[in-house]
């Protein structure tokens, strides 16, 4: 039941094992987004805002980095319509890491993320270790990595967080794997997209149901806030960063849902895993998803 005269409190919660606490939801920060938004989703208590280098040709770390200190991500040398052109080298996430501090005006960043994959450079001569032993990142996170990767870089340094898309229509038992090995390793998820890239009202989904299962589909979801409850209940530590600007407050109302087991029960016999398949993002950009890439072999690689 929720209970709308009832004020939000945005919980905290561990993000994995390694010590990093942030608000229970976060905050994707688009390249659209501006410091109004940002200072709005703050008083309103989320303090775990997510960028990259990549967004807003580089200038939304800037404004980000004037409020709270965050999760930033590396990677991406630029994209274009063939797709990402991704650099793992030492020489680039070096490069990168300085102009992100500088851009963000701190000493150091809390969360730092390889964005994707690089298929070219072994994850293990990524090596973010040096820099967490410099002061200058506390924490260790990667995005869209398969398990064998998530697994290699973790031997080198623990991982904080995986950053990966999950939501209740696409998830499938791939997914299922990835999130138990990153639960049995004590890293912590962070849903980007949480609602399915506005799944609610994705034709795909409506027409992929039957007409009894589209009608409870519906009563389950009357609203977005409901979808990401969903996400929000698949753990303690789980911390989806839903970026949709107008969704901002509905996204903190979704925190007064509760949703009981019975009720989580329920919704996967409506939607089961594997049911609703499809691409979730453009061509060229799925293919620099966790499950069409992989580090390559380490080469000796040195840690």
């Amino acid at each position: 039941m929720v209970d709308e005269q009832q004020r939000v409190q945005i919980p905290r919660v561990k993000l994995g094992t390694q010590g990093l606490e942030v608000s229970k939801l976060g905050f994707g920060c688009t390249d659209d987004v501006g410091i109004i938004i940002i200072k709005h989703a703050f008083e309103k208590g989320i303090t775990f805002f997510n960028t990259t280098d990549l967004y807003g040709h580089k200038t939304n770390e800037i404004l980000v980095g004037k409020k709270v200190q965050l999760a930033t991500k590396f990677g991406a040398e630029s994209i274009g319509p063939g797709g990402l052109v991704v650099s793992g080298t030492p020489e680039y996430v070096c490069a990168s890491l300085e102009s992100s501090l500088k851009r963000l005006d701190v000493d150091y960043i809390d969360l730092y993320y390889i964005i994707r994959v690089d298929t070219k450079t072994p994850i293990e001569e990524t090596n973010c270790k040096k820099f967490v032993e410099e002061g200058k990142i506390k924490y260790i996170g990667i995005s869209e990595a398969s398990p064998e990767t998530i697994r290699r870089a973790h031997a080198v340094h623990p991982i904080t967080a995986v950053q990966m898309e999950l939501e209740l229509p696409f998830a499938d038992y791939a997914y299922v794997k990835c999130i138990q090995q990153c639960k049995g390793l004590g890293i912590g998820i962070v849903p980007y997209s949480p609602l399915g890239q506005g799944f609610s009202g994705n034709s795909y989904l409506i027409d992929s149901l039957t007409d009894y299962k589209y009608l409870l589909f519906k009563a389950m979801f009357p609203s977005v806030k409901f979808a990401l409850a969903w996400v929000l209940h698949q753990g303690d530590d789980v911390a989806p960063i839903p970026d949709k600007k107008k969704n901002l407050d509905s996204n903190i109302e979704s925190l007064k849902v509760k949703l009981t087991e019975e009720d989580l029960k329920e919704i996967s016999e409506i939607i089961p895993i594997n049911e609703v398949a499809g691409a979730t993002l453009p061509e060229n950009l799925m293919q620099f998803t966790w499950k069409y890439i992989n580090t390559p072999p380490k080469n000796n690689a040195k840690v």
